[in-house]
């Protein structure tokens, strides 16, 4: 007969040894490769099997007692030791180093050492384990070593670590620190001082931590559990299913149809008929997972289209309102929020924020809050998972802000995308990392964008420094225009008033030539014909201002008449004659005979052959 304290010691730890079970299968059958899903594996099953060693010794299998005994000694190490390894998988997120890989490696050597006879235990007598007092003190130190470097490993990693992880690692440590303060005071100091009674507490002490690995499942989704569950039934479903077919099919068979045949034949048959049913299998799990996942995911979404809607959003503009505003929109229709919103730094010093619509806009006292508690880290920050006194959490509680996602390259933070409350369930691990998978691509979307909007800022102003010198030489134009054309006005008008006293001067030198105030010498006369051409080659240069104010406008128009050429140019070099002496010169001129007549504009004839002077 079980006494009340050993009936309810074995209750407990059959109950625990059941519970560390499932929850380890449940937890690596929803990823098989994972490593801190094994490595948690690993020490449920330990956790069993210590438990079901202690339960059998305690409840005296006579001969097995012994050999009971030396495999609880090596369950509970191969427990403390796989507990390291799990805390270290768990802590790095990756695989063990070689060092510490190694220092496992010894911890399975001496679990295995442990069990040998005569080693930590020599015998039994009376439920009493006989041990050798030195071995079992070392066996003992060895075992909190374990246990306090699982204690040591996760309180460097929480403080090393933030939001969900830091959480997660808080609960397993406080697990571990109870089951291991249980199971040492049980299982090694009071049968230290031989008491045996309360054994099968030491083990059943275990399953602190098994609730506390529970509790970071389902409050911090450490591990995704639902599709555990979810590929489980499909199983169980599949296999419960081909068996009923297979009972069916015998019975129709042999109760109805053949009738009563050999063993020999009845074997055969049912052989086939489990072969047969061995291919369907894979059909037949294929349509549960497909039920199953209808039934338990029906907010489930395909990342691989997820990924791709994303791409070509990425790839479809540059414009960087319209960028954030499209994947806020797609990733809060995927993930089923209630709002998303992108909060973007600029070089210049300001900020873009953009979302879905009616997004609430964030203070930007409030987001360089965010961004200093932020720091370096690339992490996606759910808020659940914060610490009730930090002042990150009451900041994104205020804004109804589930998950807070940095966008960070290597030169620092470039912006930050927040993802409000969920309109349905709760957001999982999958939809962290998804957003966490796709923020490198966001950067580089984002600052592509920027880059281009950098571009468009400078073509913008060098477009308005453009038309801005442009409309600075048109007006510089119009000046010259008018002062070009008061130029010729004044050139004009310069012409026409000194045309009019050099035909006075040349009418009266003409009348004196002539006689008409008296006879003059031939001394007098010659003076003045040259002064008479030099009044003619006078009207000639103010005829050449006025030609050249002509070209310029325009209106320079050439007269043309019959003209005697050779007695024009005759005319010319008469005029300069005297010009020519003065310099020592002598025109030799003979003219043509028979010369045609020209039509010229004898004016501009003149005007050349003098230029030949």
């Amino acid at each position: 007969m079980f006494s009340a304290v050993g009936l309810a010691a074995t209750s407990l730890a059959i109950i625990a040894a059941v519970a560390a079970a499932t929850i380890g299968i449940l937890v690596w059958f929803g990823d098989r490769r994972n490593r801190s899903r094994i490595s948690f594996l690993w020490v449920a099953i330990f956790i069993g099997v210590w438990i079901a060693t202690n339960v059998l010794f305690a409840n005296n299998v006579g001969i097995f007692a012994y050999p009971v005994a030396l495999v609880s000694y090596m369950a509970a190490m191969f427990t403390v030791v796989q507990l390291f390894a799990f805390c270290l998988v768990l802590v790095r997120q990756q695989g063990l180093e070689s060092g510490r890989l190694a220092v496992v490696v010894i911890g399975y050597i001496i679990a295995v050492i442990s069990a040998l006879p005569g080693v930590v235990g020599t015998g039994v007598e009376n439920l009493s384990v006989k041990t050798h007092p030195v071995v079992l003190a070392c066996y003992g130190i060895v075992l909190l070593f374990f246990i306090v470097g699982s204690c040591v490993t996760l309180a460097r990693g929480y403080r090393r670590s933030t939001g969900a992880l830091k959480q997660r690692i808080k609960i397993v440590l406080i697990g571990i620190i109870v089951a291991g303060i249980i199971g040492v005071c049980c299982n090694l100091i009071l049968p230290f001082m031989n008491v045996y009674s309360l054994i099968q507490l030491g083990p059943a002490g275990a399953v602190a931590l098994v609730i506390a690995v529970a509790y970071s499942i389902v409050k911090y989704s450490l591990f995704d559990v639902r599709l555990a569950i979810v590929r489980t039934v499909a199983y169980v479903l599949s296999i419960l299913s081909l068996a009923i077919i297979y009972v069916l099919t015998i019975y129709i068979l042999f109760g109805t149809i053949l009738g009563q045949h050999s063993n020999l034949f009845q074997g055969l048959l049912g052989s086939v008929l489990a072969f047969g049913l061995g291919f369907l299998f894979p059909r037949v799990k294929r349509f549960f997972d497909r039920v199953t996942n209808a039934i338990f995911y029906r907010d489930n979404y395909d990342t691989g289209a997820f990924f791709r809607r994303i791409n070509d959003k990425l790839t479809t503009t540059t414009n960087l309102h319209h960028l954030v505003e499209d994947i806020a929109l797609e990733i809060a229709t995927t993930l089923k929020a209630e709002q998303a919103y992108f909060f973007i730094y600029n070089k210049n010093g300001h900020h873009l924020s953009a979302g879905t619509g009616r997004h609430k806009v964030l203070p930007v006292a409030d987001m360089n809050a965010i961004r200093d508690s932020i720091g370096s880290s690339d992490k996606a920050i759910v808020t659940d998972f914060l610490a009730s006194k930090n002042p990150l959490k009451r900041v994104l509680v205020s804004h109804k802000f589930a998950i807070t996602l940095p966008l960070i390259n290597q030169g620092g933070l470039v912006g930050l995308f927040f993802l409000a409350n969920p309109l349905a369930s709760k957001y999982t691990i999958k939809d962290v990392r998804l957003l966490e998978s796709i923020a490198d691509e966001l950067v580089i979307a984002i600052q592509n964008a920027l880059s281009v909007q950098e571009i468009r800022e400078l073509n913008s102003s060098l477009q308005q420094r453009v038309d801005n010198a442009t409309k600075e030489l048109r007006t510089s134009n119009s000046q010259l225009q008018r002062l070009d054309k008061a130029k010729d006005d004044f050139i004009s008008m310069a012409s026409h008033q000194l045309r009019t006293p050099l035909t006075s001067v040349k009418g009266y030198i003409s009348m004196v030539r002539e006689g008409d105030v008296g006879k003059i010498t031939k001394e007098q006369d010659q003076m003045l014909g040259e002064a008479f051409a030099s009044s003619e080659r006078m009207v000639h240069l103010i005829n050449d201002f006025l030609n050249v104010s002509r070209l310029q406008t325009g209106k320079f128009l050439v007269d043309k008449r019959p003209v005697d050429l050779a007695k024009v140019i005759e005319q010319e070099l008469d005029s300069l004659v005297t010009n020519a002496k003065s310099r020592n010169l002598v025109f030799t001129y003979t003219p043509p005979k028979n010369f045609p007549i020209l039509n010229l504009d004898e004016d501009k004839m003149r005007q050349v052959i003098m230029n030949f002077s």
